[in-house]
């Protein structure tokens, strides 16, 4: 497997978190992957081999592209043969409105949008080899949709604060932090990603943790929790069970496993 990330362009460093290229070989059969909830959302586009998704016991497939919204608990997507990937990671309270889309909080949303023609540009470059060449095309069309689209100063700035602090700021700060009363953000908030600054704040903070664990399995989780405002460890422990249906023990040893097979940067959907 390989993956590798890349900066967005200036114009699109408040609406994108980054955008990357990851391509693997499951063989004729077929193989399954896990999708670790976090605080992005990813828009996907992908070649060669099919893509779906388990949805109550049944596969559902997957067009190219789709939308990964915030999850509360872990997808699994399943593949064969040689898949390759063009992510955009976005911040969810951006996303809604960069691609013109009603807010929601879909785990995985499949979507009608004018994006879906850029497809098969991007079939024949990927089929080419021309990766840096793709990830040209997906730029410029965001730059392009990006015009005309007034950026929020006050989700910039909120969701600037949150993220620096790990997800561990009080909804009061972060409001304080965006020059914005509490009920003001919150509106805007819910407006734009369909979700409160609490919830996004909450998988901010597991993100921090499941990254953690994935790089450094054997860290001492009553420091880490202390580090990230959690109660105690209990407290991280039942917020983590409830994101990724695991325990931080039982994650730790399979980051230990997982690495050995796949390097040491990959992180759910390459989420590192």
């Amino acid at each position: 497997m390989y993956h590798q990330e890349f900066a967005p362009p200036e114009a699109l460093q408040n609406t994108i978190k980054c955008f990357w290229y990851n391509k693997r070989d499951s063989g004729e059969l077929q193989a399954n992957f896990e999708v670790q909830p976090d605080g992005y959302a990813e828009i996907i586009f992908y070649f060669g081999g099919a893509l779906s998704i388990s949805n109550n016991g049944k596969l559902q497939s997957l067009p190219s592209p789709f939308m990964m919204g915030l999850l509360n608990q872990p997808a699994v997507f399943y593949t064969k043969n040689r898949l390759e990937i063009i992510g955009i990671r976005c911040f969810p309270w951006t996303v809604f409105d960069l691609l013109g889309l009603q807010p929601g909080k879909d785990g995985v949303r499949i979507f009608e949008h004018p994006i879906a023609k850029i497809q098969s540009t991007l079939d024949k470059l990927i089929q080419a080899g021309k990766v840096d060449d793709a990830l040209d095309a997906v730029k410029q069309y965001l730059q392009d949709a990006q015009k005309g689209i007034p950026n929020s100063s006050m989700l910039f700035k909120a969701g600037f604060a949150m993220r620096q602090a790990k997800g561990a700021m009080p909804v009061s700060q972060v409001a304080a932090a965006a020059h914005a009363t509490v009920r003001t953000l919150e509106r805007n908030f819910k407006q734009s990603s369909g979700y409160s600054v609490k919830d996004v704040s909450g998988l901010i903070r597991f993100e921090q943790v499941r990254n953690q664990l994935w790089h450094y399995p054997d860290t001492n989780l009553a420091g880490f929790a202390h580090e990230l405002g959690y109660t105690d460890q209990s407290h991280l422990s039942r917020e983590f069970k409830r994101y990724s249906g695991t325990t931080p023990a039982a994650f730790a040893r399979n980051a230990k496993k997982g690495k050995q097979a796949v390097g040491n940067n990959f992180v759910a959907f390459i989420q590192a």
